[in-house]
């Protein structure tokens, strides 16, 4: 990391584009090293005291020095990634990788060349390669229309604010074309080399060549809330931060906090580099997932049946706000992501009001007042109601099929227990018989009809 840090500052003070830039194969070099410096690590604790993504990735001992250089310097994500832990090439250099799973019909294996135990590849890597060239061909057709020049310009304060968000929202589009189709070339060739094998779909019985996808475009350009939208993005290296930086500054035995996202992308912005507007952007990212989380767990219930099973039929007003909030709020955050300096991002940011600064800071002074325990008494007001209409059908329910109540439950008009109300009844009726045999007179116990009337005169109301 320091020697990466070194090349950002070295590249950040030349500012030359045209220079030939190595920050991007160290970037990728450190997410591996450190993840295998972890993984030994594990390897060293005991069994119980790891989770179970570390049991997976501890290595028991350290491999020969031709297997470290060829997993450091595997060529077809050198440059840009993807990154993967070293269990996931030693699997594929040992080609244990590509054993079926117990139970599977031999005759269901994907199909071979010849000895090989590599799956045929050919396909999907030809797919995700012309993928990533449209991908490069819309980039460079976009990026003649939305760039950072026209953001800066004065020509864009002639436009109303919507347009100017609009204009906003294009340019984070375009600069993540350049990565969808960069991502997806390295993809093709991690693919054909077989080290994306992932299995066999259980449902359709077809291989699986997804292990180091990077990027779901469309998950990111519908997601609904920060986190569909994070996991979409630069998955591996998020996978890195999660399972080397987030989890591990948590104290075992305690769920993650607001601390552990901040350091989390903190440590994101330090392996970027030392550009202000990638601080800018992740800070403002951690603030803006704490406050996703307060709306899902607050908000979000009241638009979904009080079991949390089904959703209401206000639930699509929620799910738009939803979307066009997360979308609105990471083309204003990423902004200084793409335009670097502190002085451009502030500009930016003040052209459009910073809209997405306020609504952050809104959220959260909100969530910390008496409004948060408001919410949370509403939601439980809410299920205590459905659960006493749950107990109230059961035991309407519990009533003697033959005895149909005509009149519905209406808050106390039925007593708690109608069940043994019932019984009751027919338990005095049998008394009053009794008492009258023994005085001589001559009655029976009703039936039907009679019984029913009976019944009914002791509780007072019909049945």
């Amino acid at each position: 990391m320091g020697h990466l840090s070194i090349s950002h500052i070295y590249r950040q003070f030349a500012n030359a584009p045209d220079k030939v830039d190595i920050t991007g194969a160290q970037m990728v070099l450190v997410m591996k090293l450190t993840g295998f410096c972890w993984n030994v690590y594990d390897g060293r604790l005991k069994q119980e005291d790891l989770a179970d993504f570390q049991k997976e990735r501890a290595l028991l001992q350290l491999p020969g020095l031709l297997d470290f250089t060829g997993f450091v310097l595997y060529f077809p994500s050198l440059f840009a990634g993807p990154s993967f832990d070293f269990v996931d090439y030693q699997r594929w250099i040992t080609t244990t990788m590509f054993d079926l799973p117990q139970g599977t019909d031999p005759r269901h294996a994907p199909r071979t060349r010849k000895q090989r135990k590599i799956p045929r590849s050919g396909t999907p890597a030809v797919f995700k390669a012309l993928a990533g060239l449209l991908w490069i061909f819309l980039f460079l057709k976009f990026s003649a229309w939305y760039n950072t020049e026209l953001v800066l310009s004065s020509p864009y304060m002639n436009y109303r604010l919507l347009r100017r968000i609009w204009i906003l929202a294009m340019l984070g589009f375009t600069t993540r074309m350049k990565y969808y189709g960069v991502w997806h070339l390295t993809e093709g060739a991690c693919i054909l080399s077989g080290l994306g094998y992932k299995g066999i779909d259980p449902q359709t019985g077809r291989a699986r060549w997804n292990r180091l996808e990077n990027v779901n475009p469309w998950g990111i350009e519908t997601a609904q809330n920060t986190r569909a939208y994070l996991e979409s993005w630069n998955k591996n290296t998020n996978n890195w931060l999660r399972n080397y930086m987030y989890l591990r500054v948590t104290p075992k035995g305690k769920r993650p906090g607001f601390r552990a996202t901040l350091a989390t992308f903190v440590t994101s912005a330090f392996w970027h580099g030392f550009y202000p507007g990638y601080y800018l952007s992740f800070l403002l990212a951690a603030f803006l997932q704490t406050v996703a989380k307060n709306f899902r767990r607050h908000v979000r219930p009241f638009f979904l049946t009080p079991d949390g099973q089904r959703p209401t039929k206000h639930k699509i007003y929620y799910d738009v706000a939803s979307y066009l909030t997360t979308q609105l709020a990471f083309c204003f955050t990423t902004a200084p992501f793409v335009l670097l300096t502190l002085s451009a991002s502030l500009l930016v940011w003040s052209r459009v009001y910073f809209y997405a600064v306020i609504g952050t800071a809104a959220s959260m002074a909100f969530f910390a007042s008496p409004g948060k325990s408001w919410l949370i008494r509403q939601q439980n007001a809410r299920q205590k109601d459905f659960k006493w209409m749950q107990q109230q059908k059961q035991q309407q329910q519990a009533v003697s099929p033959g005895l149909k109540l005509e009149h519905p439950i209406m808050g106390g008009g039925l007593p708690s227990d109608p069940g043994k109300e019932l019984d009751d009844a027919v338990r005095e009726i049998k008394e009053e018989v009794e008492i009258r045999k023994k005085k001589g007179m001559s009655v029976s116990m009703p039936k039907g009809a009679d019984m029913k009337a009976a019944v009914g005169r002791k509780i007072g109301r019909e049945l």
